[in-house]
């Protein structure tokens, strides 16, 4: 291809990406003046750009006169997007870098009924407990902090109809067994933004969790660390958390300032 055609091509989208960008700060349609202005680009090219986005339906035209805003074909293929994006590969990033630095198994959950499922684990390399959970397995959701995470997001009623339902039953002497208990977790977990796991699944084991929205704020994932009890840091709270929502900002996720995570240094 000659090189000044492809300049050419590349200036054009750059022109057009930039009035796409303009069409998304603003809420209703935009004057092409403004959009002229706002993109230093003359009023002419705006026009003309404006309008091979419109046959594409990238945008459509405002009911005023001269008006345009960003068109359903974005919807579309947004949708599109989000049907292909696979958690588990989005996470798989994320899970490697926080298993390279804790030298632990870290964990990728999904709820299923009153279960969570493994769907995703790297695990610790070296000598020493292993959780004996593999990927496709489950564990009751009051037993595990990811499994917590999830009642979290359930109402009063229907964390009290989980409790009649499941009779809460333990998996180690630690497992959480009353409602009372459960609720009081749950409250501390609403508070905190991550759940712990103090050898309730399995003697021995302690994990961290947190969790992983989607771009509607639904979680849809949960991350979590398992080891030895004895060798278990408190900084990995910090950086699992920091970790889960970089993973849910990829899926889309837009925290509110208040749901930032601040990450310290580790240690």
């Amino acid at each position: 291809m000659d090189q000044s055609v492809s300049k050419a091509n590349i200036q054009v989208l750059d022109r057009a990406s930039a009035i796409l960008r303009v069409l998304t700060q603003h809420h209703d349609p935009v004057n092409l003046k403004v959009i002229s202005d706002e993109t230093c680009l003359h009023i002419s090219t705006c026009h003309r750009i404006l309008s091979d986005l419109v046959r594409l339906r990238f945008v459509e035209k405002g009911a005023s006169a001269g008006t345009y805003r960003l068109g359903l074909r974005f919807l579309q293929l947004g949708n599109l997007v989000r049907e292909r994006i696979s958690v588990r590969d989005t996470a798989r990033t994320g899970m490697q870098r926080l298993h390279n630095l804790t030298r632990q198994t870290v964990n990728l959950s999904i709820r299923q009924n009153d279960n969570i499922v493994y769907i995703d684990r790297i695990m610790r390399e070296r000598p020493g407990i292993q959780v004996v959970r593999t990927i496709g397995a489950t564990a009751p959701l009051h037993t595990t902090s990811s499994g917590k995470l999830f009642l979290a997001e359930d109402s009063f009623e229907q964390i009290r109809t989980y409790a009649l339902r499941t009779n809460l039953e333990k998996s180690t002497p630690n497992s959480i067994g009353d409602i009372d208990t459960l609720l009081t977790e749950i409250s501390k977990i609403k508070t905190l933004g991550f759940a712990r796991d103090e050898e309730e699944l399995e003697m021995g084991v302690r994990c961290v969790a947190a969790g992983i929205r989607d771009d509607s704020g639904k979680l849809v994932a949960c991350l979590s660390i398992s080891s030895p009890a004895s060798s278990f840091l408190e900084g990995w709270i910090c950086e699992i958390k920091h970790t889960a929502d970089d993973i849910s900002e990829h899926l889309g996720y837009v925290a509110t300032p208040g749901e930032l995570y601040v990450r310290p240094n580790f240690t």
